[in-house]
């Protein structure tokens, strides 16, 4: 059974880099043409796409937040990794790690693995 968990700094603050990693257990990463995939869900808003790494390593990300995000991975710990730069506090939000076998969007019933989630603050 494929599972996912992220991990990284609860707290960042303003103008620094927001780096998580998604841990993918049970499967690999580079197999089967899946997704990987990044989406945060703020309080008050709706979920928000962030962008993928796919089995072949390419990405995509959301074109408005496209010019501070970067995406990658490591094969051989079977992880991806989300870089977020220059946050503000609108960045706060609680952030998903999902892997499906397609390009989906932010709602989790279009994914076949959906991490637990994990909050990050900005704050100063």
């Amino acid at each position: 059974q494929v599972q996912l968990q992220e991990s990284g700094p609860g707290l960042v603050k303003p103008s620094q880099t927001l780096s998580l990693t998604c841990t993918v257990s049970g499967g690999s990463i580079t197999a089967n043409y899946y997704y990987w995939t990044w989406i945060r869900q703020s309080p008050g808003k709706g979920r928000e796409w962030i962008g993928y790494i796919n089995y072949s390593g390419s990405t995509a990300y959301s074109p408005s937040l496209k010019s501070r995000t970067s995406i990658s991975r490591d094969t051989s710990k079977n992880q991806f990794t989300l870089q977020l730069s220059s946050v503000t506090p609108e960045d706060t939000a609680v952030y998903y790690c999902a892997g499906s076998p397609s390009h989906s969007g932010p709602m989790k019933y279009e994914y076949d693995y959906w991490g637990q989630g994990t909050q990050v603050t900005v704050s100063s």
